[in-house]
């Protein structure tokens, strides 16, 4: 334990602290010592114990008014996390939605190639069927004008 010689209204104090925690002790003393030099300032002098008793309301008034503010900013972070999550959820279902999609149109584009190339190979037979029957038919009249 640390001893820490605290100066408040003018009277000095020893006070203990865990070790390592005296700067902290002295910042705590200077800012109620502060605190409670305002308020005697502002009202006079009410006494001592009134005047501590203002000081301390004071200053746990300004503790929860904090805490209010830190409750109500944890809040509004676990809104915006809530916000985050829903956001993520949105942009990966719209990812899986897309990527369906996607392959919806990849597997079009495959059923209509190969739509393509079976024309293409029925045409290619017609092609060579209509090839065939001319051939066969100018035969036929070559062989029926030799025949003549």
């Amino acid at each position: 334990m640390a001893n820490v010689n605290i100066k408040f209204n003018g009277k000095e104090f020893l006070l203990s602290c865990d070790d390592g925690q005296e700067e902290h002790l002295e910042e705590l003393s200077l800012h109620l010592n502060k605190k409670f030099n305002e308020l005697k300032n502002n009202l006079g002098n009410i006494g001592e114990n009134k005047l501590l008793l203002i000081t301390s309301i004071k200053i746990m008034d300004e503790y929860f008014e904090t805490r209010k503010k830190i409750d109500e900013k944890k809040q509004e972070l676990k809104n915006l996390s809530n916000k985050f999550r829903e956001l993520k959820s949105l942009v990966f279902d719209y990812k899986e939605e897309k990527e369906q999609e996607i392959d919806q149109l990849i597997n079009q584009q495959n059923n209509f190639k190969k739509l393509i190339e079976k024309n293409k190979e029925d045409y290619d037979k017609i092609i060579d069927d209509a090839a065939d029957q001319i051939e066969n038919f100018v035969q036929k009249i070559n062989s029926e004008n030799s025949i003549q």
